[in-house]
């Protein structure tokens, strides 16, 4: 069945998170941070000692990302954020773009050259009205739009070419990337999934793209949400791995470890089913899968 996990498959993280996101491996301190966006912290996790330790906030903690001077980047319901680990300390970078009440961030990360990139999620999901924004210079501009749920941000190993999904519609997006400007053109379909039917039987259900990441080969590492699965898709879009997974609902991978060759994929557990969650006790765990081929390496925001 294809519901039985990959024996490959180990827990990283054995403590849940509500809604895990945003895996990002720290290279100067070979450390895991992710998220818990319902649950207002950011998480950092140190493989070699097993600690793990975490912030608490008043608010929503979409992502994060690396920053030259040591600090993270956090995107936030009320706004983009520098965040100071070793006082506990947030510096405000940029006002939300968006009615809080409504719309918060969601995914982001930072390009090769190190801008932020950061999209959102529009709540009541109907109309398609998040948008995808990049941080440049101090200004937080409004890229693409025409979505519902901002997701699955990466860039090829070249660095010409972007990703990005919309969850609610189960497509995942391609652009051409201009390096220099950060400008996108060509936008077109990469890769599409059936929608979910109403009532539909989980067990039938392939997922939706959530979050994702890019290994050397260029290929496109995808969580699928709901789908119980992370799936490896080709430059052309096409399906050549499929990695079963022990939860319903994974929501991003990234590459980790000294080599790059550990797969770690938060998950989620909020608003589940009780009966789903007694039978998958590591729901809202951190998962992790040692792959051949390693990622590419966190960008890290100037």
């Amino acid at each position: 069945m294809r519901h039985e996990a990959d024996p490959d498959v180990a827990v990283a993280v054995a403590s849940p998170s509500l809604l895990g996101e945003s895996p990002m491996w720290h290279p100067r301190e070979q450390a895991l941070y992710y998220c818990d966006i319902p649950g207002h912290r950011l998480n950092r996790f140190d493989p070699a000692g097993g600690a793990l330790v975490h912030w608490e906030f008043d608010t929503d903690v979409a992502c994060c990302a690396p920053a030259l001077d040591g600090s993270m980047l956090l995107a936030m319901r009320d706004g983009l954020w520098r965040f100071d680990t070793v006082k506990g300390q947030r510096t405000r970078l940029a006002e939300p773009p968006y009615d809080p009440k409504t719309e918060r961030f969601n995914d982001g990360k930072c390009d090769p050259q190190g801008r932020f990139w950061v999209g959102t999620i529009y709540e009541p999901r109907d109309p398609p009205l998040a948008a995808l924004y990049c941080r440049d210079g101090g200004r937080l501009q409004r890229k693409a739009d025409g979505v519902t749920t901002s997701n699955g941000l990466a860039w090829s190993p070249n660095g010409r070419t972007m990703y990005w999904s919309d969850t609610k519609a189960h497509t995942v997006y391609a652009f051409d990337f201009d390096p220099p400007s950060g400008a996108l053109s060509n936008r077109r379909v990469f890769a599409s999934f059936a929608l979910k039917q109403p009532q539909q039987d989980l067990s039938i259900y392939g997922g939706r793209p959530d979050g994702a990441a890019v290994d050397e080969e260029g290929c496109y590492w995808v969580a699928m949400f709901e789908g119980q699965r992370l799936l490896r898709l080709s430059p052309a879009g096409e399906t050549v791995r499929e990695v079963r997974l022990p939860v319903r609902c994974p929501t991003m991978p990234c590459f980790g470890g000294a080599d790059l060759k550990t797969l770690f994929i938060t998950t989620g557990r909020e608003n589940r089913p009780a009966r789903e969650l007694i039978e998958q006790p590591l729901a809202g765990c951190v998962l992790s899968l040692r792959v051949d081929v390693a990622g590419l390496p966190v960008n890290v925001a100037r």
